[in-house]
């Protein structure tokens, strides 16, 4: 009986970390935008980006723009279709903040999402972006 209580529970487990991933996987960029207004944050006008940044590598891309932070200024939101791509564009940011520091920009990576804003924005108004998508992917 025992040994069958340990199968059951680990299925269970397993069934569980399966369906919460796959709610987090059906999370869109839209999604996270709206959770982002939601919680009262500034975002202005939002397009989705051309395909050649980061092309086949992301299943989305979206640019916002925040208006405090001046014209045609602001981010983008990538929902990427693994970790490993993911890691790759997030390294490509923090590079080239590295190399030249007039690049340097803020960046967040949350399952499959990556949220990199303009380096003019405040730390503590990012930490409002990446806390607000860290809970919308709990």
């Amino acid at each position: 009986m025992k040994k069958y209580s340990l199968l059951i529970i680990s299925v269970l487990a397993l069934l569980l970390a399966a369906c919460s991933s796959d709610a987090t996987s059906s999370l869109k960029t839209a999604d996270i935008i709206k959770v982002f207004k939601d919680d009262g944050l500034e975002i202005g006008e939002t397009s989705e980006l051309e395909k050649k940044e980061f092309g086949n590598t992301r299943e989305e891309g979206i640019r916002i723009l925040i208006p405090s932070l001046g014209e045609d200024a602001g981010g983008r939101l990538f929902k990427f279709k693994n970790k490993k791509d993911l890691e790759k564009a997030k390294s490509y940011y923090d590079e080239l903040g590295k190399e030249a520091p007039m690049f340097y920009s803020h960046t967040h990576a949350n399952g499959n999402f990556l949220l990199q804003m303009n380096g003019d924005m405040k730390d503590q108004d990012f930490e409002k972006y990446t806390s607000s998508l860290d809970k919308a992917l709990k």
